[in-house]
């Protein structure tokens, strides 16, 4: 039964990463076209309020809820704080960049997690171990790679292609380094995310219902955001029934309803680190997208800091797995010798 259910999450966590470059790739191409990104947000969070709340109806339909105190209320409105600027700051990005200049840098986030995880005691740091050192080292490595991405654009590899009006029409030269700087925050507010996701999961066990405020709360918040950043421009908030509106449909759904509670599922049985390990896998995922679908040019310096950051992230996982395997000898061996000692009393 671990087995199955390790396998699945395993499968469901690897799907999120594709799903969400779709969504950005959407997200992109909806912007482009002069949706705001901060009205993006406040839409896709409220539509998504319409599909969680008949599946919570249905789910807690003979089921109990779990009590929702002011402690737990608390630990909900940080998540949706974090989740607020952790989308704001993302689609911001990719505004000013590409979808592949976000997933690189969001595989910052095993990093910054990692990191997290050793402050809030999650995670162990012993410099006499090798797996401590691996995990340090690999750390360091992916914050160099996402440093490459951000600040080395480098030679065009694939080409700069002719646009077409499936291509998006016009499009701005992309801010290469303010874009870097908000996905940056983004996988900063991610890691964030996860630990305090990984915290309050722990005393509210119910992904649904968590996914359900978290989208009322910041719905609110993100609301107030772009009241403020599109003051005078009451256009920005009118969606036409072209791109824009599929991608904040999709995004309610893919993103508000099947991505929250998947990774919230996956802090609940696997823990924080798990769920930031699959962020490099959506690297190839964005790149194949934003050449195909968006016409964005392939740069070498994406492609050498990319690889730098997956390679970081593997050291951290190979030294995450040898530490787990040390931790189960002992306890394997002293397993049998309890038993004995209870024997003989």
């Amino acid at each position: 039964m671990e087995i199955s259910v390790s396998s699945g999450l395993i499968l469901a966590m690897v799907m999120i990463e594709f799903l969400e470059q779709g969504i950005t790739t959407l997200s992109k191409a909806a912007m482009s076209r002069g949706m705001s990104n901060f009205v993006f947000v406040v839409y896709s969070n409220f539509l998504a309020l319409f599909f969680l709340l008949p599946i919570c109806l249905f789910f807690y339909r003979k089921r109990i809820m779990p009590e929702l105190t002011f402690s737990i209320f608390s630990k909900l409105f940080l998540l949706s704080f974090l989740g607020c600027c952790l989308q704001v700051s993302m689609y911001a990005g990719i505004a000013y960049s590409s979808p592949s200049l976000g997933s690189a840098m969001i595989d910052l986030t095993p990093a910054f997690t990692f990191i997290l995880a050793i402050l809030s005691r999650m995670e162990t740091l012993d410099f006499r171990a090798w797996s401590s050192l691996a995990k340090l080292a690999g750390t360091i490595v992916s914050i160099a790679g996402a440093l490459l991405v951000t600040l080395y654009k480098g030679l065009p590899i694939t080409g700069t292609p002719v646009r077409t009006p499936l291509q998006l029409l016009t499009q701005p030269e992309p801010n290469w380094v303010l874009g870097g700087f908000l996905l940056a925050c983004s996988a900063f507010s991610l890691s964030l995310l996860i630990i305090v996701q990984a915290w309050t999961i722990r005393d509210y066990p119910s992904e649904l219902m968590m996914s359900f405020i978290g989208c009322i709360i910041v719905t609110f918040l993100s609301g107030g955001v772009a009241l403020v950043a599109e003051q005078g421009r009451g256009e920005a908030w009118i969606v036409k029934p072209d791109i824009g509106l599929i991608s904040i449909v999709c995004s309610a759904i893919l993103g508000g309803v099947v991505r929250n509670t998947i990774m919230a599922w996956g802090c609940r049985v696997k823990g924080p680190l798990f769920v930031s390990m699959f962020k490099p896998i959506g690297m190839i995922a964005a790149s194949m997208m934003g050449v195909s679908f968006l016409g964005d040019t392939l740069y070498l310096g994406s492609v050498i800091g990319g690889g730098v950051i997956v390679i970081g992230f593997y050291v951290v996982l190979w030294g995450k797995a040898k530490e787990e395997k040390y931790q189960e000898k002992p306890s394997a061996a002293e397993g049998p010798l309890l038993q004995k000692k209870h024997l003989q009393v």
